[in-house]
């Protein structure tokens, strides 16, 4: 079932504990445009089925990345990408959007997600993985 934008971003607000609606939007922009240079094929056009149409076009259109990103480095290219911020903040930014992208997947698509990713993204989803 696909989130509706005001529920998508009223999580990541709650979760980020931004004070407007627009930081969220901000940060689930970015987020999802890294995101989305790492994933392929089915498991990207499936999560993507589950985002509210702009955010879907996000990830479907993402920024090009020369290669994955270690979890350490995807956050420090989220704070490069949102004006401002740390990598702390950028850390906190990363937590929001994903554990809502993960909560609006299943657990069979999250493990496919979780396998297009380098080792280590389980954390950022908030889904820690038994090793």
């Amino acid at each position: 079932m696909t989130l509706r934008r005001e529920a998508f971003l009223d999580h990541v607000r709650e979760r980020g504990e931004y004070g407007t609606v627009e930081e969220a939007g901000r940060a689930a922009r970015v987020v999802l445009a890294l995101l989305g240079a790492h994933l392929v094929g089915e498991v990207r056009a499936q999560l993507a089925a589950l985002l509210p149409e702009d955010f879907a076009l996000i990830l479907l259109n993402p920024l090009q990345s020369a290669e994955p990103l270690s979890p350490e480095r995807f956050v420090r290219a989220t704070a490069a990408w949102i004006e401002g911020a740390t990598e702390q903040t950028a850390a906190w930014d990363v937590s929001a959007v994903l554990s809502t992208v993960a909560d609006a997947a299943d657990d069979g698509l999250l493990g496919q997600i979780l396998l297009q990713l380098p080792v280590g993204y389980d954390l950022l989803f908030g889904r820690p993985q038994p090793t």
